[in-house]
């Protein structure tokens, strides 16, 4: 069976379309395509997706689970005859094409990096792991799409797709932060038993090493009494964290509150975000401060250093140095004016990143590989 109008998303896991991708699988049904997504992990709710496809995809790259994976991706494409396939996140985007390179008549394929994890700072061998797993597709990416100025340029660098473009990430919603108010943001400063004179710090993040929560509760240890970090997000390493805050004796400092889903009031609720991360492609969580108006510091990192202009729109410090991090954090709490300033600048900087600007923009760039008479055909539906 061949349907010329219908398109394929897939990611490791079905979180990550849910949160990320549901605009863009109701774009496409918006111009009549049939949109089909195949993901890993817990099955998700997904109104926008015609046809769910459950893969047995395991974290580890070598994991018999993942060819079969591969195998499965293999037989929707012949059976299906896709018209496009757009892959996310670097696991399902190595199986998804290998699926795809072993077709006789293969579909488009468009890889939407979200931020190479083989930069200098990489472990060695991780970083030739990493690598070479693109090299071996990049001959089966039709459009490969990055979204921060390292990875575009590792791209060129490499060839590791047909063609490749830089897009600003995919687009946040910020209407959902609108409604919220500074009273709401009041009212969970009440909740967490915050006094006036209480300044509270924000990174909602998974609790992993790349996202490196430790060098904020040590720089935290560095700062005045009144400072307080709250630390939204689950991971293997939160019990972790929370033994390294009762170490440094701050642990009464430090909120955990795990996985939370009003984000907006603990935007308005915050007097500041932070971030320790290793590396990012353009992340939403930074975004979205900005949006909010917060004044940011965060690890001079590719992804945070595409969106902070180190004094203007931001604060930021090498990776990894929890002093450089409270000495940047005493600057915002000792220079009278410098937060708001950073806050309105850093409103104005993200503006460009929302979601009604970049949608058509990345639409473009995903109809741009299929020929002409099919994509006219897809408008016209």
């Amino acid at each position: 069976m061949s349907n010329c109008n219908t398109v394929l998303f897939t990611a490791s896991t079905y979180s990550h379309i849910k949160n990320f991708h549901r605009p863009y699988l109701r774009a496409f049904q918006d111009l009549g395509w049939q949109v089909h997504v195949a993901c890993g992990g817990a099955p998700a709710s997904m109104p926008e997706a015609d046809r769910l496809i459950n893969l047995p995809f395991e974290k580890k790259m070598t994991a018999p689970a993942n060819f079969r994976a591969q195998a499965l991706l293999r037989r929707a494409m012949e059976e299906e005859g896709y018209a496009l396939v757009c892959t996310h996140t670097s696991l399902a985007a190595f199986f998804t094409r290998r699926a795809a390179a072993g077709l006789s008549n293969p579909p488009p394929v468009v890889n939407m990096a979200h931020g190479y994890l083989f930069d200098d700072g990489t472990p060695f061998l991780k970083r030739k792991i990493l690598l070479t797993a693109e090299r071996l597709t990049a001959r089966c990416t039709d459009l490969l799409l990055t979204m921060n100025d390292w990875d575009f340029q590792a791209a060129q660098l490499y060839h590791l797709g047909r063609r490749v473009e830089n897009i600003p990430g995919i687009g946040v919603d910020f209407t959902r932060f609108d409604a919220v108010t500074g009273a709401d943001g009041a009212a969970l400063r009440h909740e967490l038993g915050l006094a006036p004179e209480n300044v509270l710090l924000l990174y909602a993040a998974e609790f992993s090493k790349r996202k490196n929560q430790a060098v904020l509760i040590q720089g935290l240890a560095r700062l005045p009494e009144r400072v307080r970090l709250a630390l939204p997000g689950q991971g293997a390493l939160w019990e972790e964290c929370r033994a390294l805050a009762r170490q440094l004796g701050v642990a009464n400092r430090v909120i955990f509150p795990g996985q939370i889903g009003d984000m907006p009031r603990w935007y308005r609720a915050a007097d500041a975000a932070v971030s320790a991360s290793r590396s990012e492609g353009l992340p939403f969580n930074v975004m979205e401060s900005m949006y909010c108006g917060l004044p940011i510091i965060v690890s001079a990192v590719k992804g945070h250093t595409d969106l902070i202009q180190e004094g203007e729109s931001g604060l930021l410090y090498p990776f990894g140095d929890s002093g450089a991090f409270a000495a940047q954090m005493l600057r915002l709490l000792d220079e009278p004016g410098l937060a708001v300033r950073l806050g309105e600048n850093a409103k104005q900087a993200v503006l460009p990143y929302a979601l009604p600007i970049v949608l058509p923009r990345v639409m473009e760039q995903y109809l741009s590989v299929i020929p002409n008479p099919t994509r006219e055909l897809a408008g016209k539906r």
